[in-house]
């Protein structure tokens, strides 16, 4: 059982009282979605650490939160991780957010919060708005199990790689409901690559979520492809993608889920996403794939 949720006492987001690092979900489009513990703990750190800070600055200013603003992103997360640990050790408290949601997801800061874990530091965190398992809640599919991989390669080769290696461990048994981040001006590309790796497959495009032009379309996957090739998509993009059907999972030989993978790899690529998706040796799924591709000459 479940225990009901606490009211924590009135000093407990004093800046004394908080951990080191405090990672606080922020919204994901509409900004009345921050809670009211992410006010007070964005306002009670000493700096608030953001991938952005003009894009924070929006946010924080809607809310009456004037805290100092430091930048964090890709570019510069490991030369500044040093020097926040040591601040951190000195008694200073960061609070770490994103510029849309929960902290880490597809974003930075994963090496921070690793440091600071490291030097044996308290991190905490403040739960909100997440783009995926909103999508995945509003998409009609199975909610439970799903994989999240976030982006995939943006280049067409790496990301039928990637969904072949998808494929491939759903050839060796994986069951579950897929979530992926998109950007619009590949979607019809993404939706095509999907639809010939996982064929028939049912899904669900959500955009803008938590926005004044949210949109969940639902349908198979060749046919939400040939929508938005017909029609361009604008903002933020989640994309929920069905499990395999029952009959398939697990019952697939290794020569099925080789012949999946080269449709659309060579058979380098395909050897290689198959034996990482089956664990078989290279070597065996190499030769096998050769020996198929060869046959079909």
């Amino acid at each position: 059982m479940i225990d009901p949720p606490t009211q924590a006492p009135p000093t407990a987001m004093a800046g004394a009282s908080l951990p080191a690092l405090v990672m606080v979900s922020t919204p994901i489009g509409n900004l009345q979605d921050l809670s009211d513990r992410a006010r007070s703990t964005l306002s009670g750190v000493n700096a608030i650490l953001c991938e952005d800070t003009r894009t924070s600055a929006v946010l924080l200013r809607a809310h009456g939160i004037s805290g100092k603003c430091v930048a964090l992103h890709e570019h510069n997360e490991s030369a500044a991780i040093p020097r926040l640990v040591a601040a951190m050790q000195q008694g200073e408290r960061y609070a770490l957010i994103s510029d849309a949601g929960t902290p880490l997801v597809s974003d930075p800061g994963y090496r921070l919060v690793r440091a600071v874990i490291e030097a044996g530091l308290p991190v905490s965190g403040v739960p909100g708005a997440n783009a995926a398992v909103l999508a995945l809640t509003l998409s009609g599919l199975p909610p439970q199990p799903f994989l999240f991989t976030g982006f995939l390669p943006p280049k067409a080769g790496p990301r039928r790689a990637a969904f072949a290696g998808l494929r491939g461990a759903e050839l060796a048994g994986l069951s579950a409901t897929h979530i992926f981040y998109e950007a619009p001006h590949r979607l019809a590309e993404f939706l095509a690559d999907a639809a010939s790796a996982f064929g028939e497959r049912p899904a669900a495009v959500c955009r803008e979520l938590t926005k004044h032009y949210e949109e969940v379309r639902r349908d198979t996957l060749p046919a939400l492809a040939a929508h938005y090739a017909e029609h361009a998509a604008r903002g933020e993009i989640v994309v929920v993608v069905g499990p395999a059907p029952a009959e398939e999972t697990g019952a697939e030989s290794l020569d099925q889920a080789l012949r999946a993978a080269l449709k659309s790899l060579s058979v380098k690529d395909a050897a290689a996403a198959v034996a990482a998706a089956t664990g078989l040796p290279k070597k065996q799924v190499y030769k096998r794939a050769l020996e198929m591709a060869q046959g079909e000459d």
